[in-house]
């Protein structure tokens, strides 16, 4: 058993106002030298990003849904630090979950993993109400600890004072913070898959500092921690198996830079504690792709606000072309599959890509794929057997354009994926997926990974690309 001061910083919605509290509160506590560590709720990179940056340690995702609730206990208990504060940002609103009984809700995390909850509510042009939104929450299921609430948006000094006290006179519970109302897009931008990433954020040098002037210096940071440091211990998670070392000398590139980023640490640790050296590669700066890589990962990102960027950076797509005819296994996921499209179509211009598959992508207004997925491998490829289920998750705007018929892996039992039903495109010693994986969740993702490594050799098509 060991001490693990936390809170979950929960709304009522999307846009309430989480992450830019969870940002105030980890930067404010660095300032005060506690040691701190931040978690997101369910599958997010971006969020994820920028609580990591807030506490310059990486953001671990706990996605009950995807890995269950022992290994997302066991996750904050594993990365969780014991003498300071460990803040869990979750997603959408506190009882939001896949149903209408919530499961999987930042409520449901919460109450697994003995956290109190901070209510973030919108005052935007409301008093009393808000003790009525308060009270609901507290009454929808009262195993769900409410220590307290924090406004955001609050527009006068008069507001704050009405609402405070209707809130702590109906609820029972403090109001422990009052953000007042900023300008939209005064602190953290926005787009089209939402916030920009910390990465891409010009701004970001002077961010801390305006963060703990806009919102931390209006947040009840000591009555807040001494909530945090009163919960009870966790029990530490059973030591795990020692990984077995079969990527030994295997050295595996990732295409890490500001436009793909979404990894998850796990993915590129599981990785590293089989053996192999990961080693990054930027598809915007290298000259070209390392020769002497076993298997290349390109992750998520905004490959489409770097368009013109990666298609100037002719020698390198030409490289990673190269390399995939050779039989370079490449796993790749979103992103991914768009920079190893022959284009990309975005706001009227269309843009060369690396040409490893035969199809263009095209941006597109609206998601063409939001939420979790499911597949179910029922072709051969270069990673995963033949009955495998893979559950993930999607969200992107862009979709293949209509006509290309390319082998796939994978039958979709639930998502958008890649259309008509399939997902998990092959071709040669490729894999290319609109499914986002996490290695907790799929625990053969990294062996997946590393025997194709180890396996490399070019299969019958890769002359065909």
């Amino acid at each position: 058993m060991t001490a693990l001061p936390r809170v979950a910083i929960a709304g009522l919605s999307g846009g309430s106002g989480k992450t830019l509290v969870s940002l105030g509160l980890l930067l404010e506590a660095r300032r005060r030298e506690i040691s701190t560590r931040a978690f997101k709720k369910g599958p997010d990179y971006i969020d994820a990003a920028w609580l990591g940056w807030a506490c310059g340690e990486p953001a671990r995702n706990l996605d009950t849904h995807l890995m269950g609730f022992d290994i997302a206990a066991a996750s904050l208990a594993q990365h969780g630090v014991s003498a300071g504060l460990n803040v869990i940002e979750g997603n959408r609103g506190l009882y939001d979950g896949l149903d209408a009984r919530g499961t999987h809700s930042t409520a449901e995390l919460a109450k697994a993993v003995g956290a109190p909850v901070l209510l973030v509510l919108d005052a935007t042009k409301t008093t009393r109400t808000a003790a009525a939104l308060a009270m609901g929450c507290q009454k929808l299921d009262p195993e769900v600890r409410i220590a307290g609430v924090i406004l955001n948006q609050v527009a006068s000094a008069r507001q704050e004072r009405v609402v405070r006290e209707a809130i702590e006179s109906a609820c029972g519970i403090p109001v422990l913070g009052a953000v007042p109302r900023a300008r939209e897009g005064t602190l953290l931008a926005m787009r089209h898959l939402g916030l920009v990433t910390p990465r891409e954020c010009a701004e970001r040098a002077g961010l801390a500092g305006a963060l703990l002037e806009s919102v931390a210096r209006y947040l009840d940071f000591t009555r807040i921690f001494e909530i945090a440091r009163q919960t009870p211990p966790v029990l530490l998670p059973a030591s795990r198996q020692a990984v077995a070392q079969n990527a030994a000398g295997l050295t595996i590139g990732c295409v890490n830079d500001s436009a793909f980023s979404f990894y998850y640490p796990e993915n590129l640790e599981c990785l590293e504690a089989a053996g192999a050296r990961v080693v990054p590669v930027s598809a915007l700066d290298s000259a070209r792709l390392p020769e002497a890589l076993d298997a290349l990962y390109i992750g998520g990102g905004f490959p489409e606000t770097h368009a013109e960027a990666l298609s100037e950076n002719a020698v390198f797509l030409s490289s990673l072309r190269h390399a995939a005819r050779a039989g370079l296994p490449i796993y790749a996921e979103c992103g991914g599959l768009m920079l190893l499209a022959r284009s990309l179509a975005w706001r009227g211009r269309r843009f060369q890509m690396a040409g490893v598959l035969p199809l263009d992508v095209e941006m597109c207004e609206t998601p063409q794929g939001h939420g979790y997925t499911e597949l179910l491998v029922d072709q051969s490829n270069p990673f995963f057997p033949t009955g495998t289920r893979l559950r993930g998750h999607e969200f992107h705007y862009s979709r293949i354009t209509p006509g290309h018929r390319l082998p796939t892996a994978c039958a979709v039992v639930r998502g958008s994926s890649c259309g008509a039903g399939r997902d998990g495109l092959v071709v040669g010693n490729v894999w290319a997926s609109y499914t986002h994986l996490h290695a907790l969740a799929t625990p053969g993702w990294g062996e997946a990974v590393t025997c194709a490594a180890k396996e490399r050799g070019a299969p019958a098509n890769a002359g065909r690309l």
